[in-house]
């Protein structure tokens, strides 16, 4: 995995997108990985922003987001996702750093971390919870608007097509992460712990009123047939 820095360092990606009223997803490159990161921007019904692995962008996008709020909280999805976390605490002191109760170790060897997703100062627009069956290494992020909702998770869930080449290979046939919407071999292996309680967590947000979208950290957005998707991810465990 690549190194966390506190520097801020661009890599390749993509612009920022709008997908709903309270919503904007950023597609960013990963050093030295045939993997697409995603960045999540969520805008709490008191404007301040909650942004979800966060992608150190170019100056103009970084202005882009702050001319649209200020962000109050950054979320370090997992242990694994830190690259920029340094970096935007850096950028952003009066922020909040957010990660997992059970990730909260590993977060902390590469910045301070403030809060956990337990102690998150809940909002109707923008919701953090942990999963369960996972010894609350993972979470959600709920956001509501007048788009509907929009579920933002991490490693949880994946939807990556298949790729070519030695890397693609291991995706595809070692970690199972690959080939559609789904739990992934690697995920089952090192963070679910209980499955049933973890089938449970995702055939309720599989249920939450209005669903239309799910952000993955990694690759494609699912907008088609959301819940019927993740319930079907849910059944496949």
């Amino acid at each position: 995995m690549p190194k966390p820095d506190d520097a801020w360092i661009v890599h390749r990606h993509g612009p920022i997108e709008s997908l709903s009223p309270r919503v904007r997803r950023v597609e960013g490159r990963i050093p030295k990985m045939d993997l697409l990161r995603v960045m999540t921007i969520a805008k709490r019904s008191d404007d301040r922003l909650v942004i979800h692995n966060g992608i150190a962008l170019e100056e103009d996008g970084m202005k882009a987001i702050d001319d649209w709020g200020t962000p109050a909280f950054i979320i370090v999805p997992n242990g694994y996702h830190r690259l920029d976390a340094a970096a935007f605490a850096r950028r952003y002191p009066n922020a909040k750093i957010v990660c997992p109760a059970g990730a909260r170790k590993r977060v902390a060897d590469v910045v301070a971390v403030d809060l956990t997703y337990d102690a998150y100062p809940q909002d109707d627009a923008v919701r953090i919870e942990h999963l369960d069956g996972v010894k609350d290494q993972e979470g959600v992020m709920i956001v509501r608007d007048e788009d509907g909702a929009t579920l933002v998770f991490n490693d949880a869930v994946f939807n990556c097509p298949h790729g070519e080449g030695v890397s693609g290979f291991v995706l595809r046939h070692i970690t199972g992460s690959t080939g559609g919407p789904k739990v992934t071999r690697l995920f089952r292996w090192a963070v679910m712990k209980d499955r049933e309680r973890f089938r449970a967590s995702l055939k309720r947000l599989a249920e939450t009123p209005d669903l239309r979208r799910i952000i993955v950290s990694h690759h494609v957005t699912i907008t088609e047939e959301p819940a019927a998707t993740l319930g079907r991810i849910a059944d496949a465990l």
